[in-house]
Formats: C-alpha cells, sequence, structure tokens
C-alpha cells in the first residue's frame, strides 16, 4: 500500500523533522482511508529555506499520482509566476476560481499546490473558499476528494524562536509538540497583513486541516543531508567531505551556532567544490 511506502520513504529520506512525518501520515491516512470525506484534505506547511516543504510536497504528490508533478491533476502555483500584478487581482482571482473548478470537474482526485503563499496578495486566496469546505456540491462539482497543499516560510522564524528557546530550556526538539508551535504560527501566519492569508476566510472558517511545522536543522541534520546528497550523485562518501560541506554552512544563533540558516537548500551546490 502506497501510504507506507510513503511512511517508510519520509522516515528514511525527511531529515529531522518527526512533526511533518506525524502530522502528513496522519492527514492522508485519514484522508485516503475515508471513502466518503465530508471536505477536501487542506494542509498547510511552515518553516524556513531548505526544511524540506517543498521536498515532501513532491514526495506526497509522486506517491499519489502515477506521474507525480507532471500528472495532469497535479496543479502548482507560485504567486511569482502566476499571479504577479497586484492590479491584476481581480482578474486571478477570476481565472484561479475557473481553473480549479474546471480541473475538478475533470477529476474530483485532484491536488493543488500553493507555493510561496507569504507572498500571496492578501484576498486572492479567498476565492477558492467554496472549495475547501465541507458543502456538498459547489457549481455542480463534486470536489471533496481534492488535496490543497499551502506551503509558505512565514512562520518559519517563530518555529526556529521557539526551538531555540525549548533547546535552551533542555528540550529536546524530538519532545517539541504541534501545541508548543501552533500560537507561534498563528500569529505569524494568519494575524500578519502581508501574509496571502490575512484575515482569509480560510482561517476564520477553520478550513485547513493541518498545519506542519518544519523544525530548523541542527548540523547532524545537515552532515545527513551531504551523505544523502553524496549517494544520490553516485559520489563516495567521505567523511572529510561530509563535514567540511555541513561546516561551510551559516549557522544561528550568532554565539551557539545551532541550527543551520539554509537548512539543507545549499548542500547539492557546495558539494560541487569538492568534486
Amino acid at each position: 500500500h502506497f501510504v507506507s511506502g510513503l511512511e517508510f520513504d519520509l522516515a528514511t529520506n525527511l531529515v529531522g523533522q518527526p512533526l511533518v512525518r506525524q502530522q502528513v501520515m496522519k492527514g492522508l491516512r485519514e484522508f485516503l482511508e475515508n471513502p466518503n470525506p465530508v471536505k477536501p484534505l487542506v494542509m498547510s506547511f511552515h518553516g524556513s529555506t531548505g526544511t524540506g516543504k517543498t521536498y515532501v510536497s513532491s514526495m506526497l504528490i509522486r506517491y499519489l499520482f502515477q506521474r507525480g508533478l507532471q500528472s495532469p491533476y497535479v496543479h502548482h502555483f507560485s504567486p511569482i509566476v502566476h499571479f504577479p500584478h497586484a492590479e491584476q487581482i481581480e482578474q486571478y482571482k477570476e481565472s484561479l476560481k475557473r481553473w480549479i473548478q474546471g480541473n475538478l470537474t475533470g477529476c474530483g482526485r485532484s491536488a493543488f499546490l500553493f507555493d510561496e503563499m507569504d507572498k500571496m496578495h492578501p484576498g486572492l486566496i479567498d476565492v477558492i473558499i467554496p472549495f475547501l469546505g465541507p458543502s456538498w456540491v459547489v457549481y455542480g462539482t463534486n470536489y471533496r476528494k481534492a488535496i490543497f497543499i499551502f506551503i509558505s516560510n512565514a512562520g518559519g522564524e517563530q518555529i526556529n524562536n521557539v526551538t531555540l528557546a525549548l533547546w535552551r530550556a533542555r528540550k529536546d526538539r524530538e519532545e517539541i509538540s504541534l501545541q508548543d508551535l501552533e500560537p507561534a504560527i498563528s500569529k505569524a501566519v494568519f494575524e500578519n497583513p502581508e501574509s496571502g492569508f490575512w484575515k482569509s476566510g480560510i482561517i476564520n472558517e477553520h478550513l485547513i486541516d493541518f498545519v506542519v511545522p518544519f523544525l530548523p536543522l541542527k548540523h547532524h541534520h545537515v552532515k545527513q543531508c551531504v551523505i544523502s546528497e553524496l549517494i544520490q550523485q553516485g559520489l563516495e562518501v567521505r567523511p572529510d567531505v561530509v563535514q567540511e560541506v555541513a561546516d561551510s554552512i551559516p549557522y544561528f544563533p550568532e554565539e551557539e551556532k545551532l541550527f543551520s540558516s539554509t537548512g539543507c537548500k545549499t548542500v547539492a551546490s557546495r558539494i560541487s567544490f569538492f568534486f
């Protein structure tokens, strides 16, 4: 069953994100095992750069759809590419609504990924509210088997601060719970006038089923990323290279240098210096 395949893949390849694994698997299991879901599955991924948000969303899509991100049933939106001009927001609203409606008519089991929600114009995302709620039929479409994933760096800084504060209080990142992080994420994401979710009905009507926090990565996590990247590129895993690549990445806070500032983002490009 592909759910256990995904779980195994997350456990093996996703570095240092216990909460992500737990939330994503819980969400997918409940949703896919239910032949008649009341509403689409809506997940919101939050965390700073390089912590695995895009990686996890593509992994999910790979398991759910035969051709992964290339599948005709997977739709990927990026504000900078698809909605660049604030003055055209009314036009964007119209076409986004039509696009989602049209695709759900074609196939109820579709996935919609919204990248960089923090750069989305406030108000734009509200046109998809009718598709997210528990109403049975919208515009004559049965759309309750769809999956919506919102991805955002917003909340990343707050997640990092909470993780750091808990570390200072001697609490291991494996012990961090969703309850520890949720208030901080809400404040940063849902109460921020700059954010695509600002005053959105998506929040007021509680349409997000799973908030998924990605924690900042520590030095040993970055080393794991370096090792996987070397293996993937078919290169020899030399301990000195692993150490040097991991050391070459900036860490914060200034004094303790605990967490990678860029997660695992720049690992691949740094490896090329050594070969």
